[in-house]
């Protein structure tokens, strides 16, 4: 990150108390890793629910650090050649500076949350707005209270658009990050049940994920799933707004071609790309987003062209005599019920479903897992292959029914074996799909 502060402005952006020498000295970045500080760098020590990097500034100031910001009370007695920036929360200070940060950017941000697809969304927007400017995205996890403020830090004076992705596990997780971005267009791509051990509830998820819609800028857009019950509700929302969905009132909507296509303002598009139907409402949003943010359509289609799926998200891969589809990156019921839809709509014969729990659904697992057996049925699953202490519950409901062979165990070396053996002899086409903890991508490696 490229910062120009004086240690005197950060300590009025985060609201602490400098010791310092020269108040006036530059502030230009910092490290959060005591393993990797070198000589001169400003140390910042975060403290998490699992971790508190407070014990650490003692080897930091061995090291060589020229600056401390940490806790009230938490910071030992330091050499007076290291600066030292005393705050009430090192996290909230780390938010605020990020915030001032963003605030003094000239950047457009469009902010992407959600149940389901919000991953493939942002990336879809990110390829589009590659076409329109320089561009940043945020990556992998770093969706929440700590990798949101670090991700716009590293927003430079080159870039001209942002796309940022929002995670929750929790109530407020969106309200906490949002304000930070302060998004010129907000994305809610749909509301699912996830994390319910933590949300308890649909309702909850919503209230959630709407979270962000208070916290877009001044004239900014709101960008919704009008095919979503809850979020349909937003039409009442006052402020700019553009829906999208399958359905005849989305402002943005999705033909149903083999094509992806949508009407806008009574104009038709067609892009040269094929999509799931998922796919599908996941490209309308990041279109919606685009147009929202000034993007001129020729762009949106060549950034939606150039898109690439990302990895272990419905990624196909061919190894052997088997078409596998890899989906594990994530699992949530309605994320489960699309991938086994999408293996039901497959020519290939025999389909294998090879499925791990779906985690934090909290006192909604067992309902859940269950329905996952009525889901195998409905799409004509030859074999299932089922892992995890919750899949119990839907190998349990299988054990009647005949048209599907299953196989069950606590981890997949019960019946791994057997998968190896069923894919070298027939093949067919192979569903890969579990939560991340289950670590699917390791057992495809195996097989």
């Amino acid at each position: 990150m490229k910062l120009n502060l004086t240690l005197s402005k950060l300590a009025s952006i985060t609201g602490g108390t400098l010791r310092a020498a020269d108040p006036r000295a530059p502030f230009h970045s910092f490290v959060t890793d005591s393993r990797v500080l070198a000589k001169g760098d400003a140390f910042w020590a975060l403290k998490g629910r699992n971790h508190d990097a407070h014990r650490f500034i003692g080897d930091v100031v061995k090291k060589g650090a020229s600056v401390i910001i940490g806790e009230k009370g938490r910071i030992p007695v330091v050499p007076e050649s290291v600066a030292v920036l005393e705050v009430e929360d090192s996290l909230k200070a780390l938010q605020a500076l990020a915030k001032y940060h963003r605030l003094n950017s000239a950047i457009k941000i469009a902010a992407v949350t959600g149940s389901n697809g919000k991953s493939t969304t942002k990336q879809m927007l990110k390829s589009i707005c590659e076409q329109a400017g320089e561009t940043i995205a945020n990556t992998g996890n770093f969706n929440n209270q700590f990798g949101v403020p670090f991700s716009l830090l590293e927003i430079q004076p080159k870039h001209e658009l942002g796309v940022f992705e929002l995670g929750a596990s929790h109530p407020g997780d969106i309200a906490e990050t949002a304000c930070l971005a302060v998004p010129d267009v907000a994305v809610i791509t749909n509301i699912s049940a996830a994390h319910l051990e933590y949300f308890k509830d649909l309702e909850t998820v919503y209230r959630t994920k709407t979270e962000i819609v208070p916290c877009i800028a001044p004239g900014g857009t709101l960008v919704y799933n009008m095919d979503d019950e809850l979020l349909r509700r937003l039409e009442s929302y006052k402020g700019k707004s553009i829906s999208f969905g399958f359905s005849p009132n989305a402002d943005l909507r999705i033909l149903d071609t083999d094509h992806f296509s949508f009407t806008y303002k009574n104009e038709a598009y067609v892009i040269d790309v094929r999509l799931e139907r998922h796919d599908k409402l996941n490209a309308a949003a990041a279109c919606a987003a685009a147009i929202a943010l000034g993007i001129f359509m020729n762009e949106i289609k060549k950034g939606l062209m150039s898109y690439t799926p990302m990895p272990m998200r419905l990624e196909r891969l061919h190894k052997g005599q088997t078409d596998f589809i890899l989906d594990c990156y994530n699992a949530n019921p309605a994320s489960m019920q699309n991938a086994l839809e999408i293996l039901g709509r497959e020519a290939g014969s025999p389909r294998i479903a090879v499925l791990g729990d779906m985690k934090e659904l909290g006192d909604s697992s067992k309902n859940y897992h269950r329905l996952v057996a009525r889901w195998l049925l409905d799409n004509k699953a030859d074999y299932a292959f089922l892992a995890g202490k919750e899949m119990k519950y839907a190998a349990d409901a299988l054990k009647d029914d005949t048209s599907v062979t299953v196989f069950y165990g606590a981890t997949p070396q019960a019946w791994v074996k057997e998968l190896k053996a069923l894919l070298d002899k027939r093949g067919g086409t192979c569903l890969l799909k579990a939560s991340r903890g289950m670590e699917f991508e390791k057992l495809f490696k195996e097989i």
